[in-house]
């Protein structure tokens, strides 16, 4: 008589397979590590969830002063402090999708090796607590927004804010992509934890953030287009904002290049996985 089994684990045959009917059976597990991740953040602290809020706020006054009033960055005639917070709000979420994407198995090699649940479901709970804090920070800038509406200082709204979804869409699959690929690394070579945190914030420079592409001329824009970060930010605040630039081919291009990174990320992690218990 041939024996049934409830669940039966064996490895994946194909490096690109998504098994998203099993991640399907644990997402009680990813709700779990998504409110882990939300609430334990500053649980126990004087301030709790203000925290969320204190973060960009802080950074903001420092770009204005910093960028603003120090080093003279125009803003294309929009206000400073909206300027900067509607870069941080959506740097701020890709920031959280690929740090914390790519300490998956560092953190977690424990539980990893004693119990099993389908990998990705760490990396993407990831994605989705990130998404949860952006809009917590979303209503900050809402609040900024709607102050400077009210003051009429010549805010014009783009039919391009509509994009705003999809753009989320990117910046996480970007986020994930990348994060996935230095994670799986990572379990080899120790020292990209140290080469990943300094690129980060070399990266931030290289993304109009802090400046619009407006600034940018010649062979420098070229070589900061190739960066798909850099279209999706000047997307969103072009959408909010009405200044800026919005670049057709860019978009197709960043959506392309998210694409192929969270193939390419999928594909490392689950090769990755296999043996990382035996490297890590």
């Amino acid at each position: 008589m041939k024996e049934k089994w409830d669940l039966i684990i064996k490895p994946q045959q194909k490096l690109l397979k998504i098994n998203v009917k099993e991640i399907w059976q644990y997402r009680d597990l990813l709700t779990m590590f998504v409110k882990r991740d939300v609430v334990t953040v500053y649980k126990q602290t004087v301030l709790g969830p203000i925290w969320f809020f204190i973060q960009p706020i802080m950074t903001m006054f420092v770009y204005v002063v910093v960028f603003g009033r120090i080093a003279g960055i125009a803003t294309d005639g929009i206000p400073q402090p909206l300027f900067y917070l509607s870069g941080i709000i959506i740097w701020n979420y890709f920031h959280e999708c690929f740090m914390q994407t790519s300490n998956t198995f560092a953190q977690n090699q424990d539980m990893f090796g004693k119990v099993y649940f389908p990998r990705l479901i760490m990396p993407l709970s990831k994605v989705v607590s990130g998404l949860i804090k952006f809009f917590i920070q979303f209503t900050l800038f809402i609040a900024v927004y709607g102050y400077f509406i009210y003051k009429d200082v010549g805010i014009e709204i783009s039919s391009s804010i509509l994009m705003a979804p999809f753009l989320l869409i990117l910046m996480a699959g970007l986020g994930l992509g990348f994060g996935l690929v230095f994670t799986s690394m990572t379990t080899k070579y120790r020292d990209l934890k140290f080469l990943v945190q300094f690129g980060v914030q070399l990266l931030l420079y290289a993304t109009p953030i802090i400046y619009p592409m407006s600034l940018i001329e010649g062979k420098l824009k070229d070589v900061m287009s190739l960066n798909p970060l850099a279209h999706i930010v000047e997307a969103f605040k072009y959408g909010f904002l009405g200044q800026g630039e919005i670049s057709t081919y860019g978009l197709v291009y960043s959506t392309i290049f998210t694409i192929v990174i969270v193939f390419a990320g999928i594909l490392i992690f689950n090769k990755t996985e296999r043996s990382f218990v035996d490297t890590i």
